[in-house]
């Protein structure tokens, strides 16, 4: 028996912890712990992660780990965006090390040779992706809202998403990344980004059946506990609007002729679900940062040559250079500080952007093994 099953928990104590670790019949359940903020990650969260999966990587009695988030409401909502705010407009260079730390823990996640199961229940955003999408079973409900939603703020979509949103195909892949509009359950299985679909009840009895778990063929048997030929997916509202997509987010367009093709297409006539979608989808990418579309854009299709060590590495870049010198700061003050919904972005519209600025975004930083995460995959 594992050292880690002996202690009884102290439900007071836990009650205060951010992060909870049982194991239950060999299997590890980590539990994000703060649903005041939708269990959004804090630098102290990733790296009591990153102690618990090396954990799970080296104690032979565990042999499988299970990740969930505390109450109704969502596995995790991504970093905790104000606290990086705070840090980076008060010369505090902390934020740094946070995603070094989150992308370090984040690849810890891809290269764990144990079934890593994700409950995407609830809000699934960023960094909550950023968990999840290592997993060999990623499971969703009725109640699960995904999103890259990075762009809204002046960012990239990271945590590897510039690797793990290229396993679809490209203009699903784009329009995704740039809007940053939400998914449900039924849409992420759609696309790719989850892999089974069970009604949010049935996962509250998920720990007694990993106490009946047959360890002879572990991955089979957790996914027993998970899935059952009841779990049917409701239809992917997603997939209707595929043509859509496929038509306006070529891979050769730029974000401007995205949005010019999207325009033209408005003056038409054409069914009232279609030109809401279209409507809505303009809207987001009229409303997002002109120069983080396009680093986006660009990023998101190197992306697809990449590995994933190298995807890290080219997303630290921009992420820096989007704090320092982006737009992150007036994004996150003007959605999620000031809320005045009007940020001063530094191209007013995406006509505006500079090529030449965009390039600049996207030139290697770093020489000769420099890099932070130059170790990483190596």
């Amino acid at each position: 028996m594992s050292a880690l099953q002996n202690a009884a928990p102290d439900v007071s104590v836990e009650a205060e912890r951010e992060i909870l670790f049982r194991v239950v019949n060999r299997v590890a359940i980590i539990t994000l712990n703060r649903p005041s903020a939708l269990n959004a990650l804090s630098h102290d969260m990733v790296r009591e992660l990153t102690e618990m999966i090396e954990r799970c990587r080296m104690d032979r009695e565990i042999i499988a780990v299970v990740m969930l988030g505390t109450g109704a409401r969502g596995f995790c909502a991504g970093g905790d965006v104000r606290a990086l705010y705070l840090a980076a407009t008060t010369g505090n260079t902390d934020w740094r090390r946070f995603f070094i730390d989150e992308y370090r823990l984040d690849f810890a996640l891809h290269a764990l040779q144990k079934p890593l199961v994700a409950l995407m229940d609830g809000v699934t955003m960023g960094g909550g992706m950023g968990l999840a999408q290592p997993a060999f079973l990623r499971v969703v409900t009725e109640r699960t809202r995904i999103a890259m939603p990075e762009t809204r703020i002046g960012f990239i979509p990271d945590v590897g998403a510039t690797h793990f949103l290229g396993r679809m195909e490209v203009e699903l892949e784009l329009y995704i990344g740039l809007t940053g509009l939400p998914l449900s359950g039924a849409d992420a299985i759609s696309c790719g980004l989850a892999d089974v679909y069970a009604p949010s009840a049935s996962l509250e009895g998920f720990e007694r059946r990993l106490g009946m778990l047959d360890q002879s063929d572990i991955r089979q048997s957790i996914k027993d506990v998970f899935v059952s030929p009841m779990n049917v997916a409701p239809p992917s509202r997603l997939e209707h609007f595929l043509p859509l997509i496929r038509g306006h987010f070529a891979p050769q367009f730029s974000v401007g002729q995205i949005v010019d093709s999207m325009e033209y297409a408005l003056h038409g006539e054409m069914p009232q679900p279609e030109r809401e979608w279209l409507e809505t989808t303009h809207t987001a990418l009229r409303s997002n940062s002109p120069l983080m579309l396009e680093v986006t854009r660009e990023a998101l299709l190197r992306g697809r040559q990449m590995t994933l060590a190298d995807s890290f590495r080219m997303e630290f870049d921009l992420v820096t250079r989007s704090i320092e010198v982006g737009d992150f700061c007036e994004g996150v003050r003007a959605l999620l500080v000031d809320k005045d919904g009007s940020p001063r972005w530094m191209f007013r519209d995406i006509e505006d952007v500079n090529p030449a600025i965009v390039r600049k975004f996207l030139s290697a930083p770093y020489r000769n093994g420099a890099h932070p995460l130059a170790d990483l995959g190596r």
